[in-house]
């Protein structure tokens, strides 16, 4: 039976796993910020650039990406799709079974209006789910370049598939703006 070959998966920054890449560990957020500025000098790409931390520093440009997340608006479409169809249930139900109401409306507003309400909270909520994990990739199954003294409060700043020409600038690029240590990874051998 022959094989299927698969179509090849788009790099992204954390999928450091299958690429090669150099980094390094700072001790601290201004130390880091000079390693992002060092590597931004070198004229590394930001979206070839990775900053992990084991905390926030929101107050400082190396953690600032210029990423645009779609998630609002799946949320919103989720959104309207739940509660339109919570609508046509509601709706369909009230419909499908001929009652005699009197002289009250066939479909009555308020208990369409909850179902209505809860199936489009809940279209939201599934939409932003779904899209977290797969923006996040959190379901992916190569592990993501991770080095343990993140845990210990180290904040690692490297480089996705550098050429093999600039590693050297970038380890000395990395040292003189702070690094405690600089660490590459490389293409796993078959």
């Amino acid at each position: 039976m022959p094989r299927r070959s698969r179509k090849p998966r788009r790099k992204g920054p954390t999928d450091m796993a299958a690429t090669t890449s150099i980094y390094g560990l700072f001790p601290g957020p201004d130390s880091a910020e000079r390693g992002m500025n060092a590597l931004r000098a070198a004229g590394i790409a930001r979206e070839n650039i990775v900053v992990m931390s084991a905390e926030p520093f929101d107050e400082y440009s190396f953690t600032q990406t210029d990423h645009k997340t779609v998630m609002p608006w799946l949320a919103t479409l989720g959104g309207l799709v739940g509660g339109t169809c919570g609508f046509l249930l509601a709706r369909y139900t009230q419909v499908a079974y001929s009652i005699t109401v009197g002289n009250m409306p066939r479909v009555s507003p308020w208990p369409t209006a909850i179902v209505t309400y809860e199936l489009t909270m809940f279209g939201a909520v599934i939409t932003t789910v779904i899209t977290l994990l797969i923006t996040a990739r959190l379901a992916r199954r190569r592990p993501a370049l991770y080095d343990p003294e993140i845990s210990n409060g180290k904040i690692l700043i490297g480089v996705v598939d550098p050429s093999d020409a600039a590693r050297a600038d970038l380890e000395k690029r990395l040292r003189g703006a702070g690094a405690e240590q600089v660490k590459s990874t490389a293409l796993p051998s078959n």
